[in-house]
Formats: C-alpha cells, sequence, structure tokens
C-alpha cells in the first residue's frame, strides 16, 4: 500500500454510512462514539437495536447515548449524535429480524458493517448461544453480501476461540463441528434441555458454549466471505475498561474479571478458582476500537484485487506489553476495595485464590453456601424476595475457571 497516495482515516470515513450491530454493547458505544468525535465527517451510523415493549427508537438510542462516554462529543461536536439511526432488528433471528424497508434501506446505503453483537454468557444454553453468535454472523454476512457499496465487513471475535492452542496465530483452525450442522441442529431440536445434554460432548474441548459458538462464527466468516468480499476477523483478549479515550477508565458491564472484583469487594465472592502466578491478558477497550478503525481504513483502501478480498485476522493482545498475575491483581483489587469501599456491601472484602478444586469446593459450601442460606432464610422470614443462593450459583457455574485457570 502506498501511504503517499492513501487518504487519512478521518478523510477516508467522509460520506460513509456504517452499520454496527452490537451498538448498545460495551464496545460497540466507544465505537459508535469513537468515531462520531474522530471521523466527524462521517456520513450515518445504522445501530441494530432489539426492539423493547414501550420504548421508541429515539428513546433506545438516548439509552446508549445518555453516559459518560459521549460527554466529550456532547461538547465538541454535538451535533453529531444526530448521525445514529436506529434500526429495529435482532441478531438472533432470521434475516436479523429486519422489516423489509429496513433490508432495503441497508443494502441499498451501508459502506462498512462491523459486526459486535454476541452473547456474551459463559452459561448460555447451547440452543441459544447458536443462534445469536453463529447463525447471527451467518445473517450478517449474508445480508452484508447484498449491499451494494459495501467497502468492508469487520467480525469481532475474541481471543479465545482456539482454547486448546498454547500459541494463537493469525490464522483459522480447523473445525470440530461444522458450522451449518450445528445451526440445523439448534433450529430443529426445540429443547433448549434436550440440546443441554448433548452439549459437553458436542463442544469437546470447548470450556463454554460462547467460545465454541465464536469460533463456529469465525468459520462463517471464512467460508462467506475469503476471496468473495473484503472482510477482517479481529480477536481481542480480555476487553477492559478505557485507558485514555474518551475518558479514563470508562467501562458499562460487569462482564470478565471486573465482575469478579466487584464481587469480591462486595463480599459476595470470597473464593477463586485459579492459578495464582499465571498471567491474564487484557486489553483496554479504546486500543481495541482504535486497531479496529485502522484495520478497516487498511483493508478498504487496498489496491490489490485479491489481497483485498483474501480475509484477515488479527489478534489483539497487550500481552508482551503488560504483565501481571491473578494473585497481584486480586492482591491490588483488595487494597483498593479497602481503601474505597463500596456501598451495600454483603461482607468483609477479604478473598482467596486456590487452584485445587475440592479445597475450592470446601471453601465455596463455607464461604459461600451455607452464608447464602442463611441469608435466604432471614429474607424468606420477614417476607422478602430471596436470591442469596441463585446468586451463589451463578458465581459457581459461571466458568470463568478456563480464563484464569490457563496462562494467557
Amino acid at each position: 500500500m502506498d501511504m503517499q497516495e492513501t487518504v487519512s482515516i478521518p478523510n477516508f470515513f467522509q460520506n460513509k454510512k456504517l452499520f454496527i450491530t452490537g451498538g448498545s454493547g460495551f464496545m460497540g458505544k466507544v465505537l459508535i462514539e469513537k468515531i462520531l468525535r474522530s471521523c466527524p465527517d462521517v456520513s450515518a451510523i445504522y445501530v441494530l437495536l432489539r426492539p423493547k415493549k414501550g420504548k421508541k427508537l429515539e428513546e433506545r438510542v438516548k439509552e446508549i447515548t445518555d453516559v459518560a462516554l459521549f460527554d466529550n462529543l456532547r461538547i465538541q461536536r454535538p451535533e453529531n449524535l444526530k448521525k445514529i439511526v436506529p434500526v429495529f432488528g435482532d441478531v438472533s433471528k432470521l434475516n436479523l429480524g429486519l422489516s423489509l424497508e429496513s433490508t432495503k434501506q441497508l443494502k441499498e446505503n451501508i459502506n462498512i458493517v462491523y459486526h459486535a453483537a454476541a452473547s456474551v454468557r459463559f452459561d448460555d444454553s447451547l440452543k441459544d448461544a447458536i443462534l445469536m453468535n453463529t447463525r447471527g454472523t451467518r445473517e450478517v454476512v449474508l445480508l452484508a453480501k447484498e449491499m451494494k457499496h459495501l467497502e468492508v465487513l469487520i467480525h469481532i471475535s475474541t481471543a479465545y476461540t482456539n482454547t486448546n492452542k498454547q500459541i494463537i496465530e493469525e490464522k483459522l483452525y480447523p473445525p470440530h463441528v461444522d458450522w451449518r450442522e450445528a445451526i440445523i441442529l439448534a433450529e430443529n431440536i426445540k429443547s433448549k434441555e434436550t440440546l443441554d445434554i448433548l452439549t459437553q460432548k458436542y463442544m469437546n474441548d470447548h470450556p463454554n458454549t460462547y467460545v465454541f459458538t465464536k469460533n463456529m462464527a469465525e468459520h462463517v466468516i471464512s467460508d462467506l466471505c475469503d476471496g468473495q468480499i473484503p472482510a477482517i476477523i479481529l480477536r481481542p483478549s480480555i476487553v477492559t475498561s478505557s485507558m485514555t479515550e474518551p475518558i479514563p477508565g470508562w467501562i458499562d458491564n460487569f462482564n470478565g474479571p471486573v465482575g469478579m472484583l466487584i464481587a469480591c469487594g462486595k463480599g459476595i465472592m470470597r473464593t477463586i478458582y485459579g492459578e495464582p502466578d499465571f498471567v491474564l491478558d487484557y486489553v483496554c477497550v479504546d486500543l481495541v476500537i482504535k486497531g479496529l478503525i485502522v484495520a478497516t481504513w487498511v483493508k478498504a483502501v487496498e489496491k490489490d484485487s485479491e489481497e483485498k478480498l483474501r480475509l484477515n485476522v488479527y489478534n489483539g493482545s497487550k500481552y508482551n506489553q503488560v504483565k501481571q498475575s491473578l494473585k497481584n491483581q486480586f492482591d491490588l483489587g483488595k487494597i483498593f476495595s479497602w481503601k474505597y469501599p463500596y456501598n451495600n456491601i454483603v461482607w468483609y472484602p477479604t478473598w482467596n485464590i486456590t487452584k485445587y478444586y475440592p479445597v475450592f469446593l470446601i471453601k465455596v459450601y463455607l464461604y459461600h453456601i451455607l452464608p447464602a442460606l442463611l441469608i435466604d432464610m432471614v429474607l424468606k422470614l420477614t417476607g422478602k424476595k430471596t436470591n442469596a443462593i441463585e446468586t451463589s450459583k451463578k458465581n459457581f457455574y459461571s466458568k470463568y475457571g478456563f480464563i484464569i485457570l490457563h496462562d494467557s
């Protein structure tokens, strides 16, 4: 690529129309804000939003933008907020649940597609995860391939799609299951319980339905895009709060390690199953989004037609730059939990990490189950809703274990 003949990134996005799935999610919001602020001449950003009972389109957009993340944009370029165009739909539905009018509008106008929507729940049923993460990706690709002015499709995956590999290269590995068969299975077995019986055997060595279905989604992109349309797969590692843009430390969810640290700080989680000396691979969301935008630009301005149609896979990681063990991270969390305590804590913020499963189970019963039973008993006697046992179950079955038992 001849850099002297290439337009700048803001100029490239000038008059472009984007379509984003997952725009109401963590990465989606940061992507929308960054483009509207740093590429101010973008024409429009169409955002796929699931309908909510009693909520108008404008109200759904307001839910996305009425957060501190957009404060700088409101000050610098308030008019750009009007460039967000909501589109009702649902990634888990066929044709993304779009109306005929919306489908036509997207096919005739969109230049760039960002597919960021996914269920990130580790304990999702296999059926729901396949329909959302795997079939949903297929539906996005099928729509994109009919867009008259498409320049590039970007699929946001995860660095953990190949958990059986010690070293993850920027390429696809042979699939364990054909994604087409998996979709047929999910569509035709009506009972979630029946499919759940097959889950462990069907997933082979994948630790949870999220990783399994995101792995298959990568092969959807490869099979339907490689050599056909310009496409990119981006695999970020554990995405956490922003480093600098647009504000330091911004995050809007309790997924992954952030949720665990908060649960520990509130005294809800008091024992953790993991390898204390292992290093987890975190990457700040603003760095991921910058990489995503640069990758979009590089692919779209590529002049070699063969190279342009070749699928690119990028791993997004800071492992070689920043390393800190799981124990160190939680020790720091403990220090800050005592120095800056949370509101409404249920126990003193004290916790420990163990790599021995039998010891972990004993501690779960002593520190989680028994106190939860007592709390629920008191709540029941006072006529209040009981949920302590349910919270303990979610902590136990969340399956973060794979990530914190494996060195990045």
